[in-house]
């Protein structure tokens, strides 16, 4: 079977959060920039969002007694939230620390320790 020449399914939506979920986790851990680290973080978060919204679907899913109904909605609702108050709050500390220190590079962040 050929995911390209089927109609659209739970697979399809699975497969482009697994590929935004793999794509956040690389992004996270080659950036050396605080920014391309949250850029990393918001892809996680967001593949998470979508598999959330497909599961909770009643069109996507063969037998609807078995779907999250709308609590998938709700947790992605959630996770938006979450990912909102994360880059403000992440942003605000960046800006911090480049005023004290005129880089944002994440290896020299080692001078936070307590």
């Amino acid at each position: 079977m050929n995911l390209l020449t089927q109609p659209i399914s739970l697979s399809h939506y699975l497969v482009v959060g697994a590929v935004l979920f793999v794509t956040g986790i690389v992004c996270m851990a080659t950036k050396r920039n605080v920014l391309g680290v949250l850029m990393g973080i918001e892809l996680v978060l967001n593949g998470a969002g979508i598999n959330f919204v497909a599961f909770g679907s009643t069109r996507l899913r063969a037998d609807a007694s078995y779907c999250l109904g709308l609590d998938g909605q709700f947790i992605t609702l959630f996770v938006i939230v979450l990912a909102a108050a994360e880059a403000a709050a992440a942003l605000g500390i960046a800006l911090a620390y480049y005023n004290n220190h005129t880089t944002i590079d994440v290896d020299q962040g080692n001078e936070l320790k307590g």
